[in-house]
């Protein structure tokens, strides 16, 4: 009878050393700033493995604050749609991490583009890459023949905007439409709801960059380009024979042409009934511009109303070595508050 009497008078001691223990602890932690989770180690979680890609990205307010950011001189290159990231963003990094220091690297023979930055990473030209693509499945491979497995970690949301004349008046196009028009089955203007006025396409060349590789498979379902396709080596060039070509049609990177003041962008929509603007209503005049300029309708890419848009890239070898770690920070660098502020500037959407 004595030891059943006993029972509850342990546990209830029990209890309070248990209790007295934990307030111990807290008070510890709480008045002396001993980190108890510094014991798992820096970068690491509670299993003891690595955190995951660009975790510790996700509540660090500025570029100062991102962890890991290593030190030494980096090659990147890729995409040319990421051009106003990089005009915005890497004066502001270096300013916070003087000591990363990167250069952009262009190809020796070719244009830049988001292929030609992912084969440069594979032969070890360049630390990162920058993709307006995914990655390819032959790219992948020709990684693991290598050892090692691609990453590409998506930090912005873009659109593609289609650019025409001026003077071109048109309600929109639908997909199918755009599809038709670069696969040579649409060839006036009149076909689509223009004026009876000769159509001519332009584009750059599938093997210069991620945006055409995008829009072919996404848009032309890889079809390739009809026998009226012009092409024309960059996209400064492309809108310049836009602009005096009443004809003329070009898609590019929706910041790359929705600001301009010498061709328009037109709505796009799945439906004829479903045309949306890549600019925000009302359309500016470009009579107005530059004083005033067409700004992009970032609430439609967002939200997946705009019918063609897709996400951009940092993509990087998993080698364990200092590039490696040089893509994991400028991804981290970039899903900061800071770097998707800067994002949003440069004129993409913020995935974060």
């Amino acid at each position: 009878m004595t030891q059943k009497n006993e029972t509850p008078l342990l546990l209830l001691s029990l209890v309070i050393t248990v209790g007295l223990i934990g307030g111990g602890v807290w008070w510890l932690t709480r008045n002396s700033g001993f980190d108890l989770g510094s014991l798992l180690g820096a970068g690491s979680q509670p299993n003891g493995q690595p955190a995951p890609a660009g975790n510790n990205a996700e509540s660090v307010n500025t570029f100062a604050d991102v962890q890991g950011v290593p030190s030494g001189l980096f090659s990147y290159g890729g995409s040319t749609t990421w051009a106003p990231i990089r005009k915005l963003v890497d004066p502001q990094l270096q300013s916070a991490w003087p000591d990363f220091r990167l250069r952009y690297s262009n190809p020796v023979s070719g244009a830049p583009g988001s292929s030609t930055g992912i084969r440069m990473l594979l032969d070890n030209q360049l630390a990162f890459a920058q993709s307006s693509r995914p990655l390819k499945g032959e790219e992948s491979q020709q990684a693991q023949q290598q050892g090692l497995t691609l990453q590409a970690i998506p930090v912005a949301l873009d659109g593609i905007a289609i650019a025409v004349h001026p003077t071109l008046q048109i309600p929109g196009l639908t997909v199918t439409q755009l599809r038709d028009i670069y696969t040579g089955k649409i060839t006036n203007w009149n076909q689509v709801g223009g004026p009876n006025l000769k159509l001519t396409p332009y584009s750059r060349r599938l093997e210069e960059g991620g945006t055409i590789e995008f829009f072919n498979a996404n848009v032309l379902e890889n079809q390739g380009f009809g026998a009226s396709v012009q092409f024309i080596p960059t996209t400064t060039e492309a809108l310049r024979q836009v602009s005096t070509d009443p004809g003329g049609i070009y898609y590019a990177s929706a910041p790359e042409v929705v600001e301009q003041c010498t061709v328009k962008s037109i709505p796009l929509g799945l439906k004829p009934d479903q045309l949306v603007p890549p600019y925000q209503d009302p359309f500016v005049p470009l009579s107005q511009c530059p004083g005033q300029r067409n700004q992009l309708n970032q609430a439609a890419f967002q939200d997946g109303s705009y019918p063609i848009t897709r996400r951009l890239f940092v993509v990087l070898k998993t080698t364990g070595n200092t590039d490696q770690g040089a893509g994991q920070a400028y991804a981290n660098l970039l899903l900061s508050n800071q770097g998707q502020e800067l994002v949003e500037q440069a004129g993409y959407v913020r995935i974060r």
